[in-house]
């Protein structure tokens, strides 16, 4: 499923930049309310979201569905034992934001 953190963002400085991400701060809302379905996951060593994504997505880039659930910055990599909150329904995220 193709889905994008700047879909609905507004262009700004005549098209060439997107405002802010929304979507980030839209799936936080909805861990919070629990309008996602979520499945926990402990980081071991060596793992990085990027490679966590590809394992329960079959695509990198959507690295960043887990950092906004699970309430992270923005780094690729984590520390072991980080608890994150993995979307198990991509169209659950779609709909969101």
């Amino acid at each position: 499923m193709k889905i994008s953190r700047y879909q609905n963002d507004a262009p700004i400085n005549g098209g060439k930049l997107l405002a802010s991400s929304t979507a980030v701060m839209r799936i936080r809302r909805a861990v919070r309310a629990g309008r996602l379905s979520l499945r926990p996951h402990v980081v071991r060593e060596y793992q990085r979201l990027d490679k966590i994504a590809g394992d329960f997505y079959g695509d990198g880039r959507l690295w960043w569905v887990i950092a906004a659930a699970s309430d992270i910055g923005w780094s690729l990599q984590v520390p072991p034992g980080t608890r994150l909150n993995i979307p198990t329904e991509l169209s659950e995220v779609a709909g969101i934001i």
